[in-house]
């Protein structure tokens, strides 16, 4: 069975192209790296977010995660709900769904107090591409597979990512 050293791609991976990068070369523990392209959340009402100023986590084996400024995000459109998940790297996470949406289905979530060295996403929420749209300059971002993840696939991203058929041993 392959292992990830941090050292090199594995033979699976994808090569990447000029203007792509591999996920298999993000690192692990992930890094957590500043981003100045739009970023852009549309919900059922509108848009829910716009933003310049987000940060992206890399991490190996995964599509990027957004996580933009509260300041930038219609925190009129969603409520807090009940649930928290632990994060090896970043810490506790809090759930949102959409104002006054019965289901109360996570749409993102937040790290109020996250671990070091992820404290600059305190005060920035992330989202599930596969429950609201969003978009990374004009490109639709699709889903990560797998249901749980919340990564952000673009056609600058290449695999394969966790999530895939056959990756549940990375």
């Amino acid at each position: 069975m392959w292992r990830y050293t941090g050292k090199d791609r594995p033979d699976f991976a994808q090569t990447p192209q000029p203007g792509q990068e591999s996920v298999w070369d993000y690192p692990r523990p992930p890094a957590l790296e500043a981003c100045t392209r739009r970023v852009k959340v549309l919900g059922p009402n509108g848009t829910l977010a716009d933003t310049c100023s987000s940060y992206r986590v890399l991490e190996t084996a995964s599509p990027p995660t957004f996580y933009l400024p509260l300041a930038d995000i219609d925190m009129t459109q969603l409520e807090a709900i009940g649930g928290a998940s632990m994060c090896e790297w970043k810490g506790l996470a809090h759930y949102y769904a959409l104002a006054g949406d019965a289901t109360r289905r996570a749409i993102g979530w937040a790290y109020a107090a996250p671990i070091s060295p992820f404290e600059a996403i305190a005060g920035y929420l992330s989202f599930y591409p596969a429950r609201v749209a969003c978009f990374v300059d004009d490109e639709r971002v699709r889903p990560q597979p797998g249901g749980f993840y919340g990564g952000w696939v673009t056609d600058e991203v290449v695999g394969p990512v966790k999530g895939e058929p056959s990756t549940g041993h990375w």
